[in-house]
């Protein structure tokens, strides 16, 4: 019976030591494409749909600074709603602005999510569950950055680069269902494709392309 109880001990130890390398693994291999992706700036398209018809199209502008941190600026905004009259316009004007706003913080949210540390990583692999498929891990835990919310990271067991992730979190007390996309260039630098956020309180849904990527001027 002790050696069953030693047994289980050891075997359970084995697997937090797995997840624990497993993490560092993936934190070096996104660290070194991080570095390679610092040589680009380019910008997101953002169309904010409510009730199924496009309202705002934002395009935000992405770089990294001298300190290697990511850098956002909003370069342009388009609203399909026509502005009316006098106080009612007054009234629409700052409904949007309040929309807005909103919308800046959802994909803040979910950048968030996109980019992650290396102790963020580490504090989720040591809590998450991890299975293999097909040559792709999927890492799925909870509680990542406020209590309740839910992450499930799909990685490339070849390359420790991710190919997927989904999330679901909160803005507020609003429910917030999120997946990110990754593809790569030719060179092999891997990169966020594609966000889509869907916000069922707000009636609210947010597709986000990044596009433009060029190289930066040494």
């Amino acid at each position: 019976m002790m050696l069953f109880a030693l047994l289980v001990i050891v075997t359970a130890g084995s697997a937090q030591v797995d997840k624990e390398q497993l993490a560092l693994a993936i934190s070096k291999a996104d660290d070194a494409n991080t570095e390679k992706l610092k040589a680009y700036i380019w910008k997101r398209k953002s169309d904010v749909s409510i009730n199924g018809e496009v309202k705002l199209t934002t395009i935000t502008e992405f770089s990294f600074d001298d300190q290697g941190k990511l850098q956002t600026k909003l370069v342009d905004a388009e609203s399909s709603v026509k502005q009316k009259p006098g106080l009612r316009g007054k009234a629409q004007q700052s409904a949007a602005e309040d929309k807005a706003d909103y919308v800046g913080k959802a994909l803040e949210l979910s950048l968030a999510y996109t980019y992650m540390t290396k102790g963020q990583l580490l504090d989720f692999f040591g809590k998450a569950t991890v299975n293999e498929k097909d040559g792709i891990l999927e890492a799925t835990g909870a509680d990542v950055y406020v209590k309740g919310d839910k992450l499930t990271i799909l990685i490339d067991k070849k390359t420790n680069l991710y190919t997927k992730k989904t999330f679901s979190s909160l803005l507020g007390k609003d429910p917030v269902d999120g997946e990110i996309n990754y593809e790569k260039f030719s060179s092999g630098v891997n990169h966020g494709s594609s966000t889509v956020l869907n916000m069922p309180a707000q009636k609210m849904k947010i597709d986000a392309k990044n596009q433009d990527y060029s190289q930066r001027v040494k």
